[in-house]
């Protein structure tokens, strides 16, 4: 399963660097991860990264990215808004209003079995 994380607010993509190598620590995410580049508008001179890709297999791999989604989220600040969708199914999070993401988290990614 591929699962897209989409970072809003703040310095989005200075966010979205810092979660990508916060999610490069995790051994079994490592090699699953990957920036994708937005499309290049003819005004502009490069493309930034829009989003993650993390590619979830068996072995517990949708619970670790919620575990990991959720510490690092508990360690924003600032209006940080976080979006994970595997195509059919999206939760939102909030930095500023974080409780326990992890049942959402488990909704979108369970834990990387498909059904």
């Amino acid at each position: 399963m591929d699962v897209r994380i989409r970072i809003t607010g703040g310095d989005a993509a200075a966010e979205l660097a810092a979660l990508w190598e916060w999610l490069q620590d995790e051994e079994i995410l490592r090699g699953e991860v990957s920036p994708v580049e937005k499309e290049i508008g003819q005004e502009e001179l490069g493309g930034a990264v829009e989003l993650i890709t993390v590619v979830l297999g068996s072995g517990g791999a949708g619970l670790v990215l919620s575990r990991a989604l959720n510490t690092w989220l508990r360690t924003r600040r600032g209006d940080v808004k976080v979006t994970v969708s595997d195509g059919e199914r999206t939760v939102e999070l909030e930095a500023s209003n974080i409780k326990d993401v992890l049942p959402l988290l488990r909704e979108v990614l369970g834990d990387g079995e498909t059904p």
